[in-house]
């Protein structure tokens, strides 16, 4: 039984709707601010948001000296993912396993979340500023989700021509681009529709042949 998936292209506060997604009356929210390299300011605004709510609100570290973070990542109901570098992430995921404490996570029935980087992990591929401002394709994703994904779409001015010319050059597969304040939530490994947090804000199925505006739902 694979849980959902909720990727964001930026902003947006879909805080209530993951404690609702996870079917627990209290579930614990695990926050991964692994991408921004455990940035002080961001784990405050996670508690800050979290703690009045229904839950029990708690962050992993990886930089310093890791307590446990595997296990307790798989402990959480629901996994929140910050923004920041995809690529470094990535690797520090994997020298302390939680690429496959996320798998397992999701595979029992967990929500998986995050904006940006937090949501171009989940993907085989995304577009990314890791590298540089620039933009580049990168092809190293946890592959949870199958084809790419490119945040920000309508708030950098080079998402857009980069992604449809990365997927039109099959240099990366095709996907899915979501705006800033929306979002795509996946019930297992299908797309189940398209959220927004501000009116206008969407997202498009991206091809080789161009892309396809999604109707998006506010909520």
């Amino acid at each position: 039984m694979s849980g959902r998936i909720l990727a964001c292209g930026g902003g947006g506060d879909f805080a209530a709707l993951l404690l609702e997604l996870s079917g627990s009356p209290r579930p614990r929210v695990c926050y991964l601010p692994t991408a921004a390299a455990d940035d002080s300011a961001l784990v405050v605004g996670f508690y800050e948001r979290f703690v009045p709510l229904a839950c029990d609100p708690f962050h992993v570290p990886l930089f310093g000296i890791p307590e446990r973070p595997a296990e307790r990542v798989a402990s959480a109901d629901v996994v929140l993912v910050s923004g920041g570098n995809t690529a470094n992430m990535l690797a520090v995921w994997r020298v302390h396993g939680i690429d496959v404490a996320l798998r397992e996570t999701w595979e029992r029935g967990a929500v998986l979340a995050g904006a940006s980087a937090g949501a171009n992990c989940w993907f085989e591929a995304s577009v990314t500023d890791s590298f540089g401002p620039q933009l580049a394709g990168l092809e190293d994703g946890l592959g949870l989700l199958s084809g790419s994904f490119c945040p920000h779409y309508d708030g950098e001015e080079l998402r857009r021509p980069v992604y449809t010319r990365l997927v039109s050059e099959g240099r990366l597969p095709p996907g899915i681009a979501c705006d800033d304040d929306a979002a795509v939530l996946y019930e297992g490994t299908e797309l189940g529709e398209v959220l927004a947090t501000e009116p206008g804000a969407s997202a498009y199925r991206v091809t080789p042949a161009g892309e396809e505006p999604l109707t998006a739902r506010l909520v």
